[in-house]
This record gives C-alpha cells, sequence and structure tokens, in this order.
C-alpha cells in the first residue's frame, strides 16, 4: 500500500511493484523477468547494450548453477558497471551508489562510508562489492534468491529522519537513471549531508501532483523563468526545466548567469527550443505537460 504524501514523491511504482524471488519451476519468461529487474536495480535503471550483459552468469543462473545474489555479484563485478561507477566516478559518488544498488538504502553516516573506503584502499574493487553481498544485512533482507529492492524510502525499526531524507536524493522516480539521467551527474549526491549528518529537503519529482512539486520551483533554488508562451500559441503547452549550464570550449565566457532555469513553451516550438538548450550545455531536468 502506497504511504500517504511519500506516494507523490516517485516511489509509488516501487511501493506497488511486490518483490521478486526465483523459486523452483519458475518458468523462463519468469526467469528472464528476474535477469531483467538484476539489471534495472544493479545498474541503477540505466540502458544496457547487447554488447554490455553478462552473458556467462546469464548462462549460469539460467542453468540453475548460480543463485541470485551470486548473480547480482557477477553483475556487480562486470565491466559495465565498473566502468560506469567507479572508473569514471569520485569515490564517495561510487560509494553511495553501492549502497543504493546493493543494499537498497543510503550510507548511514560517515563512518560507515569510511569503513567501505577503507576496504576500497586496502582490499580492492571485488572486495569492495563482496563486503555488500557477505553482509548480515544483505542476506536479512534479501537471503539468496530475492532481488534487491530500494527500501531505504520507508519507515524502519532504527532507522534515522536523516537516512530517510537522504534516500528521496537518491532515488528520484522510477524513470530517472544514476549514469545518464542523473542530475548530479557524476559528483556525489550526499558527501557533506553524510559527513555533516545532516537532512535534506524532501523534494518531489517534476510533475508531480504536489502544487510546487517541482524539482527546483521557480521561486526556490534560484530558478527563474526566462521564456513564457505568446498570447497567441495555441495548443499543449510543456514547462522545461534546466539545470547545469557549462561554459563550451569554444566560448570561454559564460553567456548565461542563471544554472537553473525554467522555459514555458508551446508544442509547436518544444524541438527548437530542446535543441538550443542542448546547443548552449544546459541538461533538461524534466519536460512537463502544463496543459
Amino acid at each position: 500500500m502506497v504511504f500517504g504524501p511519500a506516494s507523490r514523491l516517485g516511489v509509488s511504482l516501487f511501493e506497488e511493484t511486490p518483490c521478486l524471488e526465483l523459486i523452483p519451476g519458475r518458468s523462463q519468461e519468469e526467469v528472464e523477468t528476474i535477469i531483467r529487474a538484476v539489471y534495472r536495480q544493479v545498474l541503477g535503471n540505466a540502458y544496457v547494450m547487447e554488447s554490455e550483459r553478462a552473458t556467462i552468469p546469464e548462462s549460469q543462473f539460467k542453468s540453475g548453477a548460480l543463485s541470485v545474489r551470486e548473480f547480482v555479484r557477477a553483475l556487480a563485478k562486470s565491466d559495465a558497471y565498473r566502468s560506469r561507477f567507479f572508473d569514471t566516478c569520485p569515490r564517495y559518488r561510487f560509494l553511495e551508489l553501492n549502497f543504493k544498488h546493493l543494499l537498497g538504502r543510503t550510507p548511514d553516516g560517515l563512518e560507515e562510508m569510511r569503513v567501505h573506503s577503507t576496504i576500497l584502499d586496502t582490499e580492492g574493487y571485488e572486495a569492495e562489492i563482496d563486503s555488500y553481498l557477505d553482509s548480515d544485512e544483505y542476506q536479512n533482507a534479501y537471503g539468496e534468491n530475492i532481488v534487491p529492492y530500494y527500501r531505504g524510502y520507508k519507515t524502519q525499526p532504527g532507522q534515522n529522519m536523516v537516512g530517510f531524507t537522504h534516500m528521496f536524493a537518491l532515488l528520484r522516480g522510477a524513470s530517472s537513471s544514476d549514469f545518464k539521467g542523473s542530475l548530479s551527474g557524476k559528483s556525489p549526491v550526499l558527501n557533506k549531508y553524510v559527513i555533516q549528518e545532516t537532512p535534506v529537503a524532501v523534494i518531489p519529482p517534476s510533475g508531480g501532483s504536489v502544487g510546487d512539486g517541482w524539482s527546483f520551483p521557480d521561486r526556490q533554488r534560484g530558478a527563474k523563468s526566462v521564456y513564457n508562451v505568446a498570447s497567441g500559441d495555441e495548443g499543449k503547452v510543456f514547462r522545461i526545466e534546466v539545470t547545469g549550464y557549462r561554459t563550451s570550449a569554444k566560448n570561454r565566457v559564460q553567456k548565461i548567469r542563471q544554472s537553473n532555469q525554467v522555459y514555458v513553451v508551446p508544442f509547436s516550438r518544444l524541438s527548437q527550443e530542446y535543441q538550443r538548450i542542448h546547443k548552449q550545455g544546459g541538461v533538461i531536468a524534466s519536460i512537463t505537460a502544463v496543459n
């Protein structure tokens, strides 16, 4: 059952989707569903090309040689995971995503981050992955054959409010991606908040049903509406949220000083506006129909 206002924070699909467990006698179609769910969870909802698939572990899993936990382990140690979240990401981004992908929650605090950072330094990448999958917490939550799922947005015994709010900063709706789709890009989302044990504001994803439920409302975070629909425009109107304008190599002087901006455009000019934003180095946070 979806709970209170949190159902409007992008987690209703997770709440309404039952956990998946591999049980004896599963059909081939059900096994394929579990494989897709493991990819989605472990790779942070990223698009996976055929060449990136873990074909040998997949075959072993289908034959019954691997449990769900061991398939998760193989995928988390794969080149697809490592190239996305370790080779090109700062250390603390990698660690916070390991917690999210493998334990379904955020780090509890600075000390927990330090523990995993030490494992990474002294024992290496594979030992860091094993530390989650071989933990009592993983076994108690998922066992051998349940696909890991996001738990951190739910109230749980021993969970503090800080960790609860942190999960919403990492989990921005069922369609978000931890690779190219994240507004934070490769930068840590929680680093200073974990260190200081500071809660963060819980803000609905764009298009939420809350009145001001945008990623950055016009009057907050410095966002400014810089383009409006002309009175003669007809048809559906769209609200585009843009963040992260960057100076291009050819244009060292940044022409746009406002990093978060909102554009309101009719459908007839949506494609043109989309192309213009990308040419200027903006990152589109969302495109939402207004009417």
